[in-house]
């Protein structure tokens, strides 16, 4: 029988660790690698310049490398339902391959697809490669729904083996006899398209900071990779001036766009540090910031309203402010604080900000300054970010607005000391906002406190070249710090908790009865109440089922019935120290921490 193989690209833009394709190849006849531009990603209009381009390289970097192979990138624009009809009868397709998609608008698609296939005699064969672990195998081990602490996620994926390891490189050999027939009109019908053909415009554009494409993803990791001495001594990066500035060691776009395969970083991440390090196995604070990729696709992964408040069952539904003329100044870069409108002057020119830089302006946007919903900046970011992704950016956001997931809500990124911290000289600022180049460090972050000749001596006169604080933060931060509490409040008596006398209010202490309901909104560790002979403390581990909890403080274990404050089933349960009064001195430094909220029923 005869084997006419279609490999589709989505996210996997590689030959490297690519094994849905090494399964289009397998005893195959013919292969033809397609992608498919699809409207609901060409057509949106929430979809910048910046992450176009970095797609398009992508796509002309794997042409080029497939052309090596003798073979070559067939790009056809349409809806994958209304062009694979047309493929599978033109080029007498028997098999399909494709990577497996873990976000819930892509397992729709590909399910229609898969079916389709089947009508027209196509097999299809799927692969996973754009996560480093079974995503349904950790949400079933958290008996079927998905961990929503970062410490819960950790507790599963320390109880999986290690992620399968990456295939190697596509080669001339392991194509074998495999063929692409090529003819003289593909150019004309199936080359990746500009810029300009896409419908925009590119004069006066500023060349790409990331290049896209496998090529560079490999050569950064590479760079990455030689920073011995990082890896060998690794502790967590600390922000300063340089981490604000892209780097050409930088691989999230890369990992994004499926240039890199996150199994190859990883595991030449773990190789060299156990090579350097003398077997010893890293921890996995190292992977961070793959780990968490991994924690908000397992997060979305069942969820379809994932990337918006309404029908969001993990989203505390907040009454943020419809605020258009505010959400333009903080897009645009124009809030008046500098640190801020560097920060989004970055995003907009380069596609790509430092990770606690997105931190500051997303709280800004939302709970510590202008109370707007964290819906519009993630599309925002949707727009103007190189590495926005379905699953963590609305994750993101949704944790930095305290929407969904463990966050302190008092705690808020102040728009002048954090950046004036983390780059004491303003050098970012003066990069990103020139008009401010002049100023003295003292007032750089704040200019509007510069006295009126310095102003002028710097040819910027705030209010008329630059733009006055839109908000005062002090006072923006202490209302919605309130308004918070209230959020929090309420959300206890929504959940069905008894409003009566006996509900504690925020900051009293709980009275310890034989049972309890709580709701906490906090999983630090805090002493809950005492009834006079013992006192009742929160554990700071704890979202785990019932038969879950860990049995080494047997004898001081009391269990309670509570609501999980992250998924709000009562089959889950929190831990609850019952301490004499004695014994609560080992216990000291844990008293006095921040409670968000409890609300309890004798």
């Amino acid at each position: 029988m005869v084997v006419n193989s279609v490999h589709w690209f989505r996210k996997g833009l590689r030959l490297h660790d690519n094994p849905a394709l090494q399964e289009a190849l397998n005893s195959a006849d013919t292969v033809r690698c397609v992608y498919i531009l699809d409207p609901w990603f060409a057509g949106s209009a929430n979809v910048g310049i910046n992450r176009w381009r970095f797609l398009l390289e992508s796509l002309e970097d794997l042409d080029s490398s497939l052309r090596k192979l003798d073979s070559r990138l067939f790009v056809v624009r349409g809806q994958p339902a209304n062009v694979f009809p047309s493929l599978f009868k033109e080029w007498n397709v028997t098999r399909l391959t494709f990577e497996y998609d873990s976000e819930p608008y892509g397992k729709e698609r590909d399910g229609a697809i898969i079916k389709m296939a089947q009508e027209f005699g196509v097999e299809t064969i799927v692969r996973n490669s754009h996560t480093l672990y079974n995503l349904d195998r950790i949400v079933e081990m958290n008996n079927g729904s998905p961990p929503l602490t970062f410490k819960r996620f950790q507790a599963l994926v320390n109880r999986l083996e290690l992620p399968m390891k990456p295939l190697p490189t596509i080669t001339q050999e392991q194509m074998g006899s495999c063929r692409t027939k090529i003819a003289d009109n593909h150019d004309e019908h199936y080359s990746v398209p500009s810029l300009e053909e896409l419908g925009f415009k590119t004069q006066g554009l500023d060349p790409a900071v990331w290049k896209g494409g496998e090529s560079e993803a490999l050569e950064r990791l590479n760079k990455h990779l030689d920073r011995k001495a990082w890896v060998a001594s690794f502790e967590r990066a600390r922000i300063n001036m340089c981490s604000l500035i892209a780097s050409p060691t930088g691989l999230s776009p890369y990992l994004r766009f499926g240039c890199l395969s996150c199994r190859v970083f990883y595991y030449n991440l773990r190789e060299l540090y156990m090579k350097l390090r003398k077997n010893c196995s890293p921890p996995l604070s190292l992977f961070g910031q793959l780990l968490w990729r991994e924690f908000f696709y397992a997060a979305g992964t069942n969820n379809p309203n994932f990337d918006r408040m309404e029908g969001n069952p993990i989203c505390v539904q907040i009454p943020w402010d419809h605020n258009p003329e505010a959400l333009a100044k903080w897009a645009e870069g124009s809030t008046g604080f500098p640190w801020i409108d560097a920060i989004m002057t970055q995003l907009r020119q380069e596609g790509w900000i430092h990770h606690l830089a997105r931190h500051a302006v997303a709280c800004f946007l939302t709970r510590g300054d202008l109370w707007i919903s964290w819906e519009s900046g993630m599309r925002v970011f949707e727009e103007l970010l190189l590495d926005a992704d379905w699953s963590v950016n609305a994750g993101s956001w949704m944790w930095l607005s305290c929407s969904a997931f463990f966050q302190q809500f008092f705690h808020c990124y102040c728009p002048v000391g954090f950046g004036r911290r983390t780059d004491p000289s303003g050098d970012y600022i003066r990069r990103y906002i020139p008009k401010l180049k002049d100023y003295p460090n003292r007032y750089i972050y704040e200019p509007w406190r510069a006295p009126e000749s310095v102003q002028k001596a710097a040819n910027c006169i705030v209010g008329v070249d630059y733009p006055k604080p839109m908000i005062n933060h002090a006072e923006g931060s202490r209302l919605n710090i309130e308004r918070m509490k209230q959020v929090y409040q309420q959300l206890s008596h929504y959940r069905g908790l008894n409003n009566g006398s006996n509900l504690p209010l925020m900051g009293r202490r709980l009275m310890a009865p034989s049972s309890t309901i709580l709701l906490v909104m906090s999983l630090r560790a805090v002493m809950l109440g005492s009834d006079g002979q013992s006192e009742w403390f929160l554990l700071p581990t704890t979202h785990s089922s019932c038969h879950e909890l860990h049995d080494c403080h047997d004898d001081l274990l009391s269990r309670a019935a509570v609501v999980c404050p992250f998924c709000h089933l009562t089959d889950h349960v929190v831990e609850v120290l019952w301490l004499p009064r004695y014994r609560t001195s080992t216990l000291s430094p844990l008293q006095g921490v921040d409670i968000c909220m409890y609300a309890g029923q004798g």
